[in-house]
């Protein structure tokens, strides 16, 4: 058990994979701010009966009532290359991704509401207000950190690819869904119901 801040943090079982720099950086966006979480490992698929059960990356509680099962989506922006870069925030998912999460919240019990992470890592060029809720910088990187609560993704996700089973938000719907992730910890906004 490792203490930050005010907050318990408890790693559960085998820790997480310390080469995914988006997951790396959201947990020390975690400790850095004093929030309580587990950080689960990954490496084994859960079952519920016989139904294989992808696993969530953190189990992040809050003040208050904050209690939230979280998927980090680590994406670059802008993407595509350098020649041509891409200026679009990604929010891709697969369909097994969001099926999960609602189902990992619905068994947490009352109050655990699962939401996506898109951890953005900016390139070092991209101009960015210091002050840009949940702007953070993490060994040597920048990342923008934004969320948005699973059941509402559900409710307006599109297919991306039916071959792969990936699924989107269009760009509006982002818009109007996304926070940034404090939103969720310290927001006034009630709990949805992850049904």
């Amino acid at each position: 058990m490792l203490v930050a801040g005010s907050a318990c943090v408890v790693l559960w079982g085998p820790v997480m994979d310390r080469t995914n720099h988006y997951e790396t950086a959201f947990e020390a966006y975690l400790q850095w701010h004093g929030l309580g979480y587990i950080a689960v490992d990954e490496t084994r698929r859960a079952l519920l009966g016989d139904t294989p059960l992808k696993s969530v990356d953190f189990v992040v509680f809050g003040p208050g009532d904050s209690r939230l099962i979280v998927d980090v989506k680590g994406r670059r922006f802008p993407g595509g290359n350098s020649a041509r870069p891409r200026r679009v925030w990604e929010c891709w998912s697969t369909l097994d991704d969001v099926d999960s999460l609602g189902r990992w919240a619905q068994l947490s019990g009352p109050g655990y509401q699962a939401v996506f992470v898109f951890a953005y890592h900016l390139d070092p060029a991209l101009q960015v207000p210091e002050d840009t809720d949940d702007l953070w910088t993490w060994q040597g990187r920048r990342y923008l950190l934004r969320a948005v609560a699973a059941a509402d993704y559900q409710k307006h996700m599109r297919i991306r690819s039916p071959r792969w089973g990936t699924v989107w938000l269009r760009a509006q719907s982002f818009r109007e869904l996304v926070k940034p992730f404090y939103h969720f910890t310290h927001g006034s906004a009630a709990v949805a119901d992850s049904r």
